[in-house]
């Protein structure tokens, strides 16, 4: 994939480490969502067209959903699947299985970092979303280890622009 003109990348936590862990009907996920739908209609307004997903369980799932929603009032969004590997959803329940299948079947473009999974392969992946886009837009619970403050610390490293979105601050 050629670097996008003006692109953004999610990160985010799994569920586990969200307040309502997979209650996706929990009030705070609704307004979530609603906070995620706010910001990308005004990243799209601000010129982004081209948003990727590493496609994890949580965040990055929610936020491909709703670039998929969008493009029917902005055609010119692309979704952009950047998977980690091969088969990284088949220890998942049926539902996000099912969930992950159907917005890969939607997607603009599928690109797997490796075909098997090796040790940094999920480090690769999150390197490459940062990479290739000039936006970062996080849900963060200021945490001071794991993936996503990993690529927050990286994608403030090379200068990109951070936007974090507290999923504890949220109402």
């Amino acid at each position: 994939m050629k670097k996008a003109r003006k692109a953004c990348a999610f990160t985010g936590h799994r569920p586990k480490k969200l307040p309502w862990g997979y209650n996706e009907t929990n009030v705070r996920c609704v307004a979530l969502k609603a906070a995620l739908e706010r910001q990308i209609c005004l990243l799209v307004q601000e010129g982004v067209t081209d948003f990727l997903s590493g496609m994890a369980e949580g965040v990055d799932l929610l936020a491909a959903e709703i670039v998929l929603h969008l493009r029917s009032e902005y055609p010119s969004v692309k979704l952009h699947c950047i998977l980690p590997y091969k088969g990284q959803e088949t220890e998942w329940s049926a539902t996000s299985q099912a969930r992950y299948h159907a917005i890969l079947t939607q997607a603009d473009s599928i690109i797997y970092v490796s075909r098997i999974f090796q040790k940094n392969c999920l480090l690769e992946r999150n390197r490459f979303l940062v990479a290739h886009s000039e936006v970062l837009l996080a849900v963060y619970n200021g945490e001071y280890r794991g993936g996503t403050t990993a690529t927050i610390r990286y994608a403030q490293k090379l200068g990109h622009s951070v936007i974090i979105l507290d999923p504890n601050e949220i109402n």
